[in-house]
């Protein structure tokens, strides 16, 4: 179909790649970005957002990228709902080809397709998510406070969400398949000397379930692997903390990925292995996955694209 030629093309449309247009836009240089599947990012998932400086009254997620978004039209940034299929990063300019048809060519490109949490394809879950069933301690364990709370999984990831919650909840359940967690030795010894938090062992949980208007979680209904003995737990939220898959299948021919997946940044602080691609939120981010340090990241990411622009003009 259609081919395209522009100086900079941001892919993503959550926190980082509305920043870094933001950013990119002011500087006098028009962007195209492509929104990906899912325009606005992981944050229209989420119900109130209460850590986003500015906003002294929780904002849902969807309305506050609704208003970034808005803020890049209004700053001339091109937006097309498109999700990238392939890239060519081989020579310069660079190429992207998009589900649609569409062939863009770019100067430079900012990655920001972020990471997704990985489900726990739990009967309950889709159901739920956002609405007692969260993939994010530090964002949604405000509403937590004085409530009862299980944690699935058993790694790094669930025993911090853990020790977290167990600042805000009344009590923390980890709901575990193995007999022994797969976490940091410290971080071990702190979750089993937590008194706020206990360990089903060798437990799945098999169903999530709750309310349906308005919808909110109840309990999770779970099983013993070992004895199969089936029990109920009534809680007031779900968080599933299996860890993070970044989205960068697409880029993994053509940048340096570390062995998890998320892009490798150098000097400058968003640059990747190829000079002219850069890279910034959650693809590169695999420990704190917030909405400000994503718009962080997009905000150096737009600063060195157009850098990294006049360097090639001059």
């Amino acid at each position: 179909m259609a081919e395209s030629k522009t100086e900079i093309v941001i892919i993503g449309s959550g926190p980082a790649g509305y920043t870094a247009a933001i950013y990119v836009a002011r500087s006098g240089v028009k962007p195209l970005l492509i929104t990906g599947f899912q325009t606005g990012g992981q944050l229209t998932q989420t119900t109130e957002i209460e850590n986003f400086p500015g906003f002294p009254e929780p904002i849902y997620g969807g309305e506050l990228m609704d208003r970034m978004s808005r803020q890049c039209i209004n700053l001339g940034v091109n937006i097309v709902v498109d999700h990238v299929k392939s890239a060519d990063f081989k020579n310069p300019p660079f190429k992207l080809e998009t589900e649609s048809g569409n062939t863009y060519l770019a100067d430079s490109i900012i990655i920001a397709t972020g990471a997704s949490a990985k489900k726990a394809n739990i009967p309950g879950e889709e159901r739920f998510f956002g609405y007692g069933v969260s993939a994010c301690a530090t964002c949604d364990g405000f509403f937590s406070r004085d409530k009862d709370v299980a944690v699935i999984g058993g790694g790094n990831a669930a025993v911090i969400e853990a020790l977290h919650l167990s600042t805000l909840a009344k009590s923390v359940t980890i709901i575990h398949r193995r007999d022994e967690l797969r976490a940091e030795k410290v971080m071990i010894d702190r979750v089993l000397s937590n008194p706020k938090i206990k360990v089903e062992w060798d437990s799945s949980v098999e169903e999530i379930y709750g309310a349906e208007m308005p919808a909110y979680v109840k309990g999770v209904k779970i099983k013993n692997i070992k004895t199969e003995k089936i029990k109920d737990i009534a809680v007031d939220g779900v968080f599933v903390a299996i860890g993070h898959k970044p989205n960068t299948d697409v880029f993994k021919d053509q940048i340096k990925l570390n062995e998890a997946g998320y892009i490798v940044v150098e000097k400058p602080a968003t640059q990747t292995s190829i000079k002219g691609i850069f890279a910034a939120g959650d693809v590169i981010d695999p420990r704190y996955k917030q909405a400000i340090t994503a718009a962080a990241n997009g905000c150096e990411a737009g600063l060195d694209a157009v850098a990294y622009l006049h360097s090639i003009t001059k």
